[in-house]
């Protein structure tokens, strides 16, 4: 489920493939309800194991908590503090075996800690790690720091894939970065990993899924999945779902119901008549910067470090921006998940901790998002100390209102307290593995070393990328435009490029980056409910800041032959697009619709 619940339906479109199949066959072994990247990869794991699994999601996929993240891939360094060792050994793991199975949106990214002290935070640490309460902010030292990072290289070996930490003193910190704050005493560096395309990876699981799926003998496949369907309520004919596209309802059974709805598992669960209180979100916030100075400053690396609050804070360049993040405050499940002035401000007052030379402003911010993190209820604990690790908790629907499943037993219902990116294969396969304890089932296939989607045959160096891309060139498509599919879609661009050269193509007027053919790909094949999530979420424009009136315009006029959009509809999705980045994401875009 996602936090930009829209509040305008632009009209209705035509029947979707999607939709339908869940429609023409409504039942399953399995339901997942949430296509965040746990729901997502959970589907992936039961379709490989031939489970018959159905997936829904209110919004769009990777629209919630899982298209906010901060763009890490990571170890979970702070997470030792918090005693949770578990995590972090299960996290580097992952970490590093992303980095292999989807090598075309997971990177190495250099990390570095400015330091100000040496012994500080020695006394309050231990008090930290038994309370999990913050206190008074006391400065973690060098010292402090260097321990951990020894314990992190310590769950980080791997075969020596990731190398281990570097401690700098000032004047060879100052060498490597000059526009760090002169004040500081060491600088430690170390390797984690980055996703530059979260909603594209999630993207690239789901697909995975429903390809395994289709290798079944039942009709239309044994895995297909929905965006824009939401759960209406539970009733003796099962799950009732709503295509939200189009407002037609309809019962869906299932022996197994798996709520992977993030923040809103509560929620989901009162929505199927069985309350639950197992979350306890925080919002966390970003705002991305065009601030070509402080880039350079970063000299590629993100800048990871405590703030004067004593919040782990981070600087990260990606690409041509700058991504600065995160706040980390308890949410209110009753307002939407934005970007607040005070946040803005907070952000700038961390840059100027490091970066005193360098002055940030309103001007820079290209965007903003925002996402409630899903993680469990912690009364009395700091936000900043809440457990990031994850359980699932199994309930069974009996007694009045128990809902008839396909296999005429009440239905039992997985819901999913916590999670984080970094750890969503190993979360999907515990979770596939209580499933198929439900079903009777035995694992077939593991997921642990199988590439995802287009990172299946990715070129291993930069010559190698360089190959791949004078192969792949041709009339109409530069270097610069198969480089650009390459990044959007792994070697699945492969299959893009066969579909725009088996047609007249021609780029857009308002982005080199799109061309006609390949927003009609997007819309045959990947889903798109509405324009804003070829912006947002099929494309990284407006994470850029590269939305143009212009573009709403032209992509609008392109989409509406496939999408099935009348003037009045093409219209509409103008209007949401620009009302869904304004309210959510700061960005007001005019266009030439009156």
């Amino acid at each position: 489920m996602g936090h930009n619940r829209h509040s305008v339906n632009p009209g209705a479109a035509q029947p979707r493939e999607s939709a339908a199949a869940l429609r023409n066959r409504p039942s399953a072994q399995v339901l997942i309800i949430g296509g965040g990247i746990n729901g997502v990869g959970t589907f992936r794991d039961l379709a490989l194991q031939g489970i018959d699994v159905a997936l829904v999601e209110r919004g769009d996929y990777c629209q919630g908590a899982s298209g906010a993240s901060s763009h890490m891939i990571h170890g979970g360094i702070r997470y030792l503090e918090n005693g949770e060792f578990r995590l972090v050994q299960e996290s580097v793991v992952e970490r590093n075996r992303l980095l292999r199975i989807a090598p075309h949106y997971v990177k190495p990214l250099q990390t570095t800690i400015p330091i100000f002290s040496t012994f500080s935070g020695i006394l309050s640490a231990p008090m930290r790690f038994l309370t999990h309460k913050q206190g008074k902010p006391k400065e973690r030292g060098a010292f402090l720091i260097k321990a951990g990072l020894t314990m992190y290289d310590f769950f980080s070996r791997d075969g020596g894939t990731v190398p281990r930490h570097q401690f700098r003193r000032r004047d060879k910190a100052l060498a490597e970065l000059p526009r760090l704050h002169p004040g500081i005493k060491y600088a430690a560096t170390y390797f984690d990993a980055s996703v530059h395309n979260p909603e594209r990876l999630t993207l690239d699981v789901l697909q995975d899924g429903e390809k395994a799926g289709r290798s079944g003998s039942l009709p239309g496949g044994s895995a297909r999945a929905g965006n824009y369907v939401s759960l209406v309520s539970m009733g003796p004919n099962g799950a009732r779902l709503r295509d939200e596209l189009t407002g037609e309802e309809f019962d869906f059974a299932a022996d197994v119901i798996v709520n992977t709805t993030g923040a809103w598992v509560d929620l989901t669960n009162q929505a199927m008549g069985s309350a639950s209180r197992f979350m306890g979100g925080t919002k966390g916030s970003h705002i991305v910067l065009d601030h070509p100075e402080l880039l350079a400053a970063c000299n590629g690396r993100e800048i990871f470090f405590e703030h004067t609050d004593g919040r782990i804070v981070l600087i990260y360049p990606m690409g041509d921006r700058v991504l600065v993040g995160t706040t980390d405050v308890d949410a209110d499940m009753a307002e939407d998940a934005v970007c607040t002035e005070a946040e803005i401000d907070y952000f700038f007052d961390l840059v100027g901790h490091v970066f005193p030379t360098i002055s940030v402003n309103r001007d820079h911010i290209v965007y903003t998002f925002s996402g409630v993190r899903p993680l469990p209820r912690h009364d009395a604990t700091q936000p900043g100390f809440v457990s990031r690790d994850y359980r699932i908790e199994r309930s069974v629907r009996t007694g009045e209102g128990a809902v008839a499943t396909p296999g005429g037993k009440a239905a039992v219902v997985l819901s999913l307290v916590g999670g984080k990116w970094t750890t969503f294969r190993a979360l999907a396969e515990h979770m596939t593995n209580d499933v198929l304890r439900e079903l009777g089932k035995e694992r077939k296939v593991s997921t642990a070393k199988l590439a995802i989607g287009g990172g299946a045959g990715f070129p291993a160096t930069p010559h190698g990328e360089q190959e791949w891309i004078k192969k792949h060139m041709g009339p109409g498509l530069d270097a610069d435009r198969v480089a650009g599919l390459l990044t959007r879609y792994g070697t699945r661009a492969g299959a893009v490029i066969e579909y725009l050269n088996a047609g007249t193509d021609s780029p857009l007027r308002s982005t080199r980056e799109l061309s006609v053919r390949e927003l009609q790909f997007m819309a045959a094949h990947e889903q798109v409910g509405h324009l804003v999530d070829v912006l947002i979420r099929r494309t990284s424009l407006a994470f850029r800041g590269l939305v143009t009136g212009e573009l709403l315009n032209e992509a609008a006029a392109v989409l509406a032959g496939p999408m099935g959009w009348d003037a009045a509809a093409t219209e509409a999705e103008i209007r949401h697009a620009q009302e869904v980045l304004k309210r959510f994401h700061k960005v007001e875009v005019h266009s030439l619709v009156a």
